[in-house]
């Protein structure tokens, strides 16, 4: 958790995606993110009220009877997503994009020079956001295996790196544009995807994503940032781990809030607020 920080898994394969054509914008260092398919797949929004599930231990209880389940990319392969399918659930695939983890396959991948401070967690440290041309290969084939997996939306974690203590001189437009790239790219793979947390960017991020996920924001007193997610017409996925249900439901629920209590773990155990 980012609260300062955030604590989730994922690991990925590496390939690059292919350019096209198209004037590349030039970000910071003067480094070109790699280029984006103009072309534009149906991406799925999910309705105001989902209900759902969020696990990222395996294996996944498919019991659980709601419309949609965030999991792990990496630790789940295409038959869970399919029987979860078959199920018919949405499938939500969870990739950090915002930190470093030593225990994984593709950690010797990046360079030791876009790796910064520790994050509190141990074997993670934050990543050098500016630099999308070394990072955006990378996440671009997690987004690539979150696909052939057959996933239909993406939950990108870490993404409110400025506002932490990363080791970088990261600006809000640094995360503007490291965010943008995104939610680019998972759209040109077809998958919905959420802005996880960074409150304070709603403003200028919400025409890019397509649904919001934000941890504690009843605990912290900050939940009506995400009423623009609302008033667009685009879902809130909201968890608190500390406050009992009584003093969080009631108002998730007058917000229209898909809010729930969940372990710091995030195991099977929910108690969903509707």
């Amino acid at each position: 958790m980012n609260r300062p920080f955030r604590l989730f898994l994922v690991i990925s394969a590496l390939s690059l995606l292919p350019p096209l054509g198209g004037t590349q914008e030039i970000r910071s260092h003067g480094h070109p993110p790699p280029q984006l398919s103009s072309h534009q797949p149906t991406i799925w929004h999910p309705p105001l009220r989902t209900d759902w599930q969020w696990q990222l231990t395996t294996p996944v209880d498919q019991k659980v009877k709601v419309p949609m389940y965030d999991i792990d990319m990496f630790d789940n392969d295409a038959s869970v997503v399919a029987s979860l399918h078959n199920k018919g659930r949405k499938v939500v695939c969870y990739i950090d994009v915002g930190t470093w983890e030593n225990w994984r396959p593709d950690a010797k991948k990046f360079p030791k020079f876009v790796l910064g401070k520790h994050n509190g967690w141990p074997g993670e440290r934050w990543l050098d956001i500016r630099r999308i041309d070394i990072l955006g290969p990378i996440m671009q084939a997690r987004m690539d295996l979150c696909q052939a997996k057959g996933f239909d939306a993406m939950e990108p974690d870490n993404v409110d790196g400025y506002a932490n203590d990363t080791g970088f001189p990261l600006t809000y437009q640094d995360q503007i544009a490291y965010n943008t790239f995104v939610a680019k790219a998972a759209h040109a793979r077809g998958l919905s995807v959420g802005l996880k947390n960074d409150l304070d960017q709603i403003s200028d991020l919400l025409p890019l994503f397509d649904w919001a996920l934000d941890e504690q924001c009843f605990q912290y007193t900050e939940c009506r940032k995400l009423l623009p997610f609302i008033k667009a017409d685009k879902a809130v996925f909201e968890v608190e781990y500390s406050l009992p249900t009584n003093e969080f439901c009631p108002e998730a629920n007058s917000l229209n809030f898909n809010s729930m209590k969940k372990h710091l773990a995030l195991g099977v155990y929910r108690v969903p607020c509707r």
